[in-house]
């Protein structure tokens, strides 16, 4: 009888820092399984141990990183605060999520911008993280204090530029400041208020 083979955490976790390091640096295609399990210094039948297959070691990383990403930008928030305080709260979260946690932030851009990268279960599973900023939106809608268009509208002018200007950070052509965050804050917030 074969002895069942026992998960180490510490395995899957060098798995998926590997992936998302391959990833962000070689693209989803230019990732094999190979080269995860040399990065992450297992053999390629480990992976199988704890993922059934690329798209599976992917999705879970997405999930991961969104639970991450989404513990990160709701800390300290609570749905009691006033909806712009509530909102910059959030958006201050993010933006510093974004500026400390590239990898994962750069991984979670390219899921958002590559159809294919992840599942479409996947892909609703990880939006349900984002669901305090949207009933923050939803209520300051409601209020009259915040535009009634679409939330993909409202991400769209507000925290989608974030990515943009970390980009900008990471070529050195612009450096994100306290200054510039306020500056950055007020812009997204004026872009959607009444």
């Amino acid at each position: 009888m074969m002895a069942k083979r026992i998960k180490n955490n510490e395995k899957r976790i060098a798995l998926l820092n590997a992936t998302l390091h391959l990833v962000n640096n070689n693209g989803f295609h230019d990732a094999p399984m190979s080269k995860i399990a040399k990065m992450a210094g297992v053999s390629p039948a480990t992976i199988y141990i704890y993922f059934e297959n690329k798209q599976d070691l992917i999705n879970k990383l997405y999930l991961e990183s969104k639970a991450s990403f989404s513990e990160y930008a709701f800390k300290d928030y609570s749905p009691n605060l006033a909806v712009k305080n509530g909102f910059e709260l959030i958006w201050r979260n993010i933006a510093h999520f974004k500026l400390n946690q590239v990898e994962e932030a750069n991984f979670l851009s390219q899921c958002d911008n590559i159809n294919t990268m992840i599942d479409e279960t996947s892909r609703q599973e990880g939006l349900k993280n984002l669901q305090p900023l949207l009933d923050l939106w939803e209520r300051g809608q409601k209020e009259g204090i915040i535009k009634n268009i679409s939330s993909y509208l409202l991400y769209a002018f507000t925290i989608y530029p974030l990515a943009f200007l970390m980009t900008m950070q990471q070529r050195n052509n612009f450096e994100l400041t306290e200054e510039n965050l306020a500056e950055a804050f007020t812009s997204a917030w004026n872009s959607i208020k009444i």
